[in-house]
């Protein structure tokens, strides 16, 4: 068990940065300290000799392909490692085939699916009884909510770990191991301003692969400046010294090297994550949330009628009566949004959901409406209407008392008169209860001072 904390790298020096540095033991894994730290689940299944099933779920470059070919070490297991987008049942059938003849030999076969989001169901049925019978243990990766993907037999013979974004520290520890260890970099005259350090792991977004890959774009096309005395920066006797100074900072960078594009799939966790943060930040009344995960929609590319369409129903069910002019502004608002498009879009957008979160909120409405249909989804009979709402279109609906009994409000005075509209069941029940904010507070006082029986509280 103790070669699993040796440092190991050998990868050949004609792959990417970010492979050459992928680590090969857990010595040298950096991040998810709560999965492989001491005392942490992937540690004590280690120690224990046992590996169930697991589905690594969570934002690229977080080190799950990683970690599963270190475990398949650790375990000294047949490694079969397939992507979903490109291996189909054919193929699968032929890799269970020698996982059969691995067991025959008492060697345990682990098939490692990379974005096993991505496979059909008739694709995880044809897996889902090879891991029942133990043919093989799954390690699934994937980027998205595995309940919403991974059908619910294989869900349920597997443990989900959630990988979390690297920190800063994190990588800028990777950073610094790779300006150390790595063979092809050891060879050059780097230097990395702090400036420089922070635009690149700001630039990452806690994705390891992608500060390599910015690492070496920037190493490559940074400017060279003879160094007037080479140095020997290996620190040995042999081995030729750089000639040339590399000097990468914020400059470089911003001018450079390709920004990151959000994390963001229209049809995925990034996607419902960030729309349900901003509809609870206007609900919050906090405008400055809601701009700042309206601008990561926009930047991501969202539809902005998308956006457009929640803020309308945002303003019927967080704001209602309390402010009746914010349902108008998000209905204008849609509609200019749909005449105008992006980029002049963000402006109308950002207008509407700061004046909705800025608003006074009440969702009595909305309780209202719940309310009613739920007392209507629980009737057996449908209630009767009461006779004198009935509209006495013939004379035998007027002979049967269809109208009988109803008042005319606009001929009283206040243009109002305390009848009972409600079916018998209902007598006296309140659906609409307004609340004490906004315009709304108005609206209670008016109904109180009307509905003097129903309304006694």
């Amino acid at each position: 068990m103790n070669d699993l904390f040796q440092t190991e790298n050998s990868s050949p020096s004609t792959a990417p940065l970010a492979e050459r540095m992928r680590p090969h033991t857990l010595d040298g894994f950096v991040g998810q300290e709560h999965l492989i730290g001491e005392g942490a689940l992937l540690t004590r299944l280690i120690e224990s000799g046992q590996l169930p099933s697991l589905i690594f779920w969570g934002e690229p470059g977080t080190g799950k392909t990683t970690l599963a070919r270190i475990l398949a070490a650790a375990f000294d297991c047949e490694f079969e490692q397939i992507s979903a987008v490109t291996t189909g049942v054919p193929e699968l059938r032929k890799i269970l085939q020698r996982a059969r003849r691995q067991n025959q030999r008492e060697r345990r076969t682990l098939v490692f699916v990379d974005e096993i989001h991505r496979w059909s169901k008739a694709q995880q049925d044809a897996l889902l009884h090879a891991v029942e019978d133990g043919t093989v243990t799954l390690l699934g990766a994937t980027t998205e909510n595995p309940s919403f993907e991974v059908i619910a037999p294989l869900l349920s013979r597997a443990r989900v770990l959630r990988f979390q974004p690297l920190t800063a520290d994190h990588l800028r520890e990777l950073l610094r191991r790779a300006l150390a260890e790595d063979e092809k970099l050891k060879q050059l005259s780097i230097e990395i301003s702090e400036d420089g350090a922070t635009a690149l792991i700001a630039l990452s977004g806690g994705d390891a692969r992608m500060l390599y890959n910015a690492l070496e774009l920037a190493v490559n096309i940074a400017p060279r400046t003879p160094l007037s005395s080479p140095l020997n920066i290996r620190g040995d006797s042999g081995g030729s010294s750089p000639s040339e100074k590399i000097v990468i900072d914020r400059a470089l960078i911003e001018r450079s090297v390709l920004k990151r594009m959000p994390l963001y799939d229209k049809k995925g966790d990034a996607h419902y994550d960030t729309i349900s943060a901003f509809i609870k930040s206007v609900r919050a009344s906090d405008p400055d949330a809601a701009v700042y995960y309206m601008a990561r929609m926009l930047a991501a590319g969202e539809d902005p009628l998308f956006i457009a369409r929640r803020l309308i129903v945002l303003a019927g069910e967080d704001v209602g009566n309390a402010n009746p002019t914010g349902l108008v502004l998000a209905n204008a608002c849609y509609q200019a949004v749909h005449q105008i498009g992006m980029p002049e879009a963000r402006i109308v957008l950002s207008q509407c959901a700061c004046y909705l979160a800025s608003s006074p909120k009440s969702n009595a409405s909305y309780m209202a409406i719940s309310e009613a249909m739920s007392a209507v989804e629980k009737e057996q009979f449908s209630a009767a209407v009461p006779l004198h709402l009935r509209n006495p279109v013939t004379g035998l609906m007027k002979g049967q008392g269809y109208g009988e009994g109803y008042v005319y409000p606009h001929d009283l005075p206040g243009h109002f008169f305390e009848s009972d509209n409600l079916p018998p069941e209902y007598k006296d029940r309140i659906f609409y209860d307004p609340s004490d904010q906004g315009r709304e507070a108005e609206i209670a006082e008016r109904l109180k001072r009307w509905w003097t029986k129903r309304r006694k509280r």
